[in-house]
C-alpha cells in the first residue's frame, strides 16, 4: 500500500516538473518576437517626436495670424464674454542642423 502512494506522488512530482520545463521552454522560444515588439514600439515612439531642439543649430521662422469673434456685455456690475469664433494659424518653417554640429567627437 504504501508502495503506491510513493509511486503516485513522485508520478505527480515528475509531472509538474515536466509542465514547469515546457513553460519556461516556450518563454525562452517567445523571448525574441517580445523583444522585438518592444524595439518597435520603442522606435515608432521615436520617430513620432520628430526632429530633436538644439538651441544653437536650429533655425525657424514662423507667422501667426490669430482671429476672435466675440460678444463683450455688462449687467449689473459683471462683465459677460462670449466667443463665437475663434482660431491660430501658424506658418512657416524649421530646419535642425545635424549631430556632427552639435557635438564635437574625437578618435
Amino acid at each position: 500500500m504504501f508502495n503506491r502512494i510513493k509511486k503516485s506522488r513522485a508520478q505527480s512530482t515528475l509531472e509538474y516538473a515536466i509542465l514547469i520545463g515546457v513553460i519556461v521552454a516556450g518563454l525562452i522560444a517567445m523571448q525574441t518576437y517580445l523583444k522585438r515588439g518592444y524595439q518597435g514600439k520603442l522606435r515608432e515612439s521615436a520617430d513620432s517626436m520628430g526632429d530633436q531642439f538644439s538651441p544653437g543649430y536650429t533655425t525657424y521662422n514662423y507667422t501667426t495670424h490669430s482671429y476672435t469673434d466675440s460678444n463683450e456685455s455688462v449687467a449689473n456690475a459683471a462683465s459677460t464674454t462670449l466667443i463665437n469664433n475663434q482660431y491660430t494659424n501658424k506658418s512657416g518653417d524649421e530646419s535642425v542642423l545635424g549631430l556632427g554640429n552639435e557635438y564635437w567627437f574625437t578618435k
